[in-house]
């Protein structure tokens, strides 16, 4: 499911975008910080074609350019900047930080192009340690024209018919909790990513930052902040998730909400409810023995909870779920169920 939280828009006060620029060109600005791959690109696309750029240029080029992260590294470097630094961990919190270890040594005027946000930390920073900043704002972000994809994605949080939500900013993760405050589903939302097994993956470290600042408890995120590393480190984390096991002769893997059975000729996968999962791994734990009902609601549904009914219907759906492999569920009268099953 793709649900954007966020929509970036160029900014309309080409007034103010200009009079940065203009200010650079003219005290030949020697510290530059690029934020953003976007930014980076359109502000010389814009310089470009309100004339600037011919100006602008010369004075990047003999610029100490510093970029944030590897995007913004990327962009000026197809742009024919050469980058002097990069923080070990894409922060601009270690920007600043260099920057004022550098501020005896270099002009007291740091040019910052900003992100979309309407309030820059990090300039506020570098002004309060007495640095001057030109900050060149490109893009704002603003919450999404059409909100629907969004909210379908928060929705199947809320029902934790997901398994995981990946994050790749910040102002992301502010725009989705902001979404759901209007849906009014933050309880369920926190609930999902705190209790009931639904992950939370963010990009790097500020990304989690605002994640546990709305309250989210457990996030997994790379060593090194990039999207393919994202990727990896959710792939592992699932791997420690999944259960292999045989039955009737076939492979197959819960794995999240699916369950996969293999043989030489086809994959089929079987997607459950979070109960029947549930079901399904409490019983595949004990091949053979037998699981009371009680202990099924104990496990899967809470501590609370005693209709046994519960358990009745869902291990009805979850044969049906399963089709010929539903057979292997067997019910011990009066006992429990139990499942004959081989784990790998």
């Amino acid at each position: 499911m793709h649900g954007p939280t966020i929509e970036c828009r160029p900014r309309t006060d080409f007034a103010s975008l200009s009079h940065a620029t203009e200010r650079i060109i003219a005290e030949r600005v020697g510290t530059v910080v690029l934020t953003t791959g976007h930014g980076t690109r359109a502000w010389l696309s814009w310089a470009e074609s309100h004339g600037l750029l011919a100006g602008l240029f010369p004075v990047l080029r003999h610029a100490r350019i510093i970029a944030r992260g590897p995007k913004a590294a990327g962009a000026a470097v197809a742009a024919g900047l050469g980058v002097a630094w990069t923080p070990p961990n894409g922060t601009l919190a270690e920007v600043v930080e260099h920057l004022i270890e550098l501020r005896d040594d270099r002009p007291s005027t740091v040019a910052v192009q900003v992100d979309g946000a309407d309030r820059q930390p990090g300039v506020e920073a570098l002004e309060a340690a007495g640095i001057s900043t030109i900050p060149i704002s490109v893009y704002e972000w603003v919450a999404p024209t059409d909100p629907n994809p969004a909210l379908r994605l928060i929705d199947a949080v809320a029902e934790r018919t997901v398994d995981a939500v990946t994050f790749t900013s910040a102002p992301a993760v502010a725009g989705f909790f902001a979404l759901a405050d209007d849906a009014g589903l933050r309880p369920r939302l926190l609930d999902s990513f705190n209790r009931r097994g639904v992950t939370a993956i963010c990009v790097g470290s500020v990304c989690r930052t605002r994640a546990e600042a709305e309250g989210v408890r457990e996030v997994i995120m790379p060593k090194r902040p990039r999207l393919g590393a994202m990727v990896h480190a959710y792939v592992a984390h699932q791997a420690q998730q999944r259960r292999a096991f045989r039955i009737g002769g076939v492979e197959a893997v819960i794995q999240g909400r699916l369950v996969l059975f293999r043989n030489a000729d086809a994959t089929t996968a079987v997607n459950l409810s979070e109960r029947e999962r549930g079901v399904l791994e409490a019983l595949v734990r004990r091949p053979g023995a037998v699981v009371s009902k009680r202990s099924l609601l104990r496990e899967v549904w809470g501590a609370t909870e005693s209709d046994e009914h519960l358990a009745e219907v869902t291990v009805a759906r979850l044969r049906q779920r399963l089709g010929p492999f539903g057979s292997s569920i067997e019910t011990v009268v009066r006992r429990g169920y139990r499942i004959g099953v081989e784990l790998r």
